[in-house]
């Protein structure tokens, strides 16, 4: 099974980019995030045509996540359980059963700069994801938790570490939200299969940042023991981010053996 993780920066901007890319690519299952729409409005037709269904959490034009799947798609849920009070119930989670896979497509909030309220909300948020996935035994059978966490886990994470030092993305209390969810059993399938540097997901919008690859890597995808062992690759498509008004983020391909 192939599962691929997207955030696409605008469903509705670039849903012919992203059908096409994954008919291309021959993708089974797509986490997808920031898709800057509400249910209301995602092109489900576009979706239908190229084969998916598709599951969409998405309120306004700020955040939105959905999982598409033509290997089926069960057991939906949206939002994390129990209280949904401001700002938790944000379109950032949702989760599904794909051919027998626990899948959760999320996307982190910014945290904007570490003086900022939203930086607190980004951290008590990974708490309550790293509670949510526990509840939800993530860490035992086959599950997939993977999404745009707007952290970079580590300085070889970072084009200039020094620069972002003092940021958000690179922060320690960040960093220990990640490792917290790692804590739980999971493990980052694409660390473990490009250990070095250089590997990125992300490269701002500025002329040069992406062609001298001024990257970070904050899409992960953390997966339980029984889908770590069964990954035999795991990709970056840098090509997709080098089409024609792209999203500024890459796709992340996992090729699984289950």
């Amino acid at each position: 099974m192939r599962v691929a993780n997207w955030n696409i920066n605008s469903i509705r901007a670039r849903v012919e980019q992203v059908t096409a890319w994954a008919a291309a690519s021959d993708v089974d299952v797509m986490l997808l995030q920031e898709t800057k729409c509400g249910d209301a409005d995602f092109p489900f037709d576009a979706f239908t045509a190229a084969g998916y269904e598709v599951a969409h959490h998405g309120v306004n034009q700020w955040n939105g996540v959905a999982i598409a799947s033509r290997v089926g798609i069960a057991r939906v849920e949206r939002g994390f359980s129990g209280p949904q009070r401001s700002p938790f119930n944000e379109p950032r989670l949702i989760a599904a059963d794909c051919a027998g896979v626990r899948v959760w497509s999320l996307y982190v909030p910014n945290g904007r700069t570490l003086d900022d309220p939203h930086y607190r909300y980004k951290l008590v948020w990974l708490e309550r994801l790293r509670a949510e996935l526990s509840g939800a035994d993530a860490p035992t059978g086959q599950s997939i938790v993977a999404g745009d966490f707007n952290v970079a886990p580590a300085d070889a994470d970072i084009y200039d570490p020094n620069r972002w030092s003092r940021k958000t993305h690179a922060s320690a209390e960040e960093r220990a939200g990640i490792e917290h969810l790692i804590d739980l059993g999971l493990r980052d399938v694409m660390r473990e299969h490009h250990p070095g540097s250089g590997v990125y997901t992300w490269w701002n919008y500025r002329p040069g940042q992406f062609e001298r690859n001024r990257g970070l890597r904050i899409d992960l995808a953390l997966c339980s023991p029984a889908v770590a062992d069964a990954t035999t690759a795991v990709e970056i498509d840098r090509a997709a981010r080098a089409h024609e008004r792209p999203s500024d983020h890459a796709p992340v391909v996992l090729d699984l053996a289950l």
